[in-house]
């Protein structure tokens, strides 16, 4: 009966070591893959936030020159900078009720403002003075973007997917599609005219070309609910889905796409919009100041942690050029890209 004792004692120590060394080895292995779950911080502060005279939410953002730009958001805020941004000062249009300010587009001194409920304003001096433009009562939903495409030209967006087209100043719209998309939750277009629109649920997303008469519905490819899409400058399709995902369309096989990217392991923080400053310089953000850089096209990707104090959804990001952008957000967040802190 001793020698049973003594052997079931010694085996119970032996035990108790061996499960200390799992776990003290499932530490070590934790530790040592740490870099892996957290990304690389980015070199210097390439973003430096902008102090703006509203706390309402920032949704639009166009310039008339290098140096003269209209910012625009809910409760009809209209904001105008004249030294490229650096400082904003209101501005107020006598309307009969409070609008939320969608989209904003400048060509030249010739400028848009698209609003909901059912409101469109057209300037033609740079902004001095704003004309409503009258919007036909069968109008299939409110308009959601607008864009400027020279003299007296434009190119409108619904919230449920229908385009029109004007070459008089908005007198006249012509109907791109025969019928709307449905509700969608955002919509992007492409340099050569291309649109792509994500349905309201995420369920799925649809592509109109020009020349089409309707949408090409398209199912999503994941378990995953789409968040929002858009175009690459070289015309490729990307897509960010629930849960921080990324997935960017295959190179010359628009009917595939390459595998999901999760840029940041370590957070839950959701991805709302991506842009490219260059052809392989894209930038990515997201809830809670989240914001992710990649230089060699989304292959690998670093985090600017000195965006992380800004308490706000980031929720656009807009490069007018390779040393010009901005990110707009919630409560009135506004940053700037400084091509100087970024070298």
């Amino acid at each position: 009966m001793h020698l049973v004792t003594t052997f079931l004692r010694r085996a119970t120590v032996q035990w108790a070591l061996a499960k200390r060394a799992i776990v003290l080895l499932a530490i070590a292995l934790l530790c040592s893959s740490c870099g892996s779950i957290y990304l690389p911080s980015i070199d210097g502060n390439p973003w430096q936030p902008v102090s703006v005279p509203t706390d309402a939410n920032l949704l639009d953002l166009s310039f008339v020159d290098a140096q003269h730009g209209w910012l625009t958001g809910t409760r009809s805020t209209l904001l105008e900078t004249t030294d490229g941004g650096t400082t904003w000062e209101p501005r107020s249009l006598e309307l009969d009720q409070a609008y939320r300010f969608n989209s904003v587009s400048f060509s030249g001194d010739e400028g848009w403002i698209a609003g909901q409920p059912s409101l469109l304003l057209h300037t033609t001096d740079g902004g001095k003075s704003w004309s409503r433009v009258p919007l036909s009562a069968k109008l299939p939903g409110s308009p959601n973007t607008v864009l400027a495409l020279g003299s007296k030209a434009a190119e409108m967006t619904t919230d449920i997917g229908a385009i029109y087209r004007t070459t008089d100043g908005g007198k006249n719209w012509k109907a791109m599609v025969e019928a709307a998309v449905g509700v969608i939750r955002n919509i992007a277009r492409a340099s050569d005219g291309k649109y792509v629109a994500v349905s309201s649920r995420g369920n799925f997303y649809s592509i109109w070309a020009p020349g089409q008469t309707a949408w090409e519905p398209h199912n999503r490819n994941s378990s995953r609910r789409l968040q929002s899409m858009g175009f690459a400058p070289d015309g490729r399709l990307w897509m960010i889905a629930r849960g921080g995902q990324i997935q960017f369309q295959a190179p010359n096989a628009p009917d595939e796409w390459e595998n999901l990217v999760s840029p940041e392991f370590s957070t839950s923080w959701g991805l709302l919009d991506l842009a490219y400053r260059t052809p392989t310089e894209l930038w990515v953000s997201g809830g809670s100041g989240n914001l992710l850089r990649s230089v060699d096209g989304g292959a690998t990707w670093e985090k600017d942690r000195s965006i992380e104090n800004v308490p706000s959804n980031l929720y656009k990001i807009l490069f007018l050029g390779p040393e010009k952008g901005f990110i707009i957000g919630q409560k009135g967040t506004l940053l700037k890209y400084s091509a100087e802190a970024a070298a």
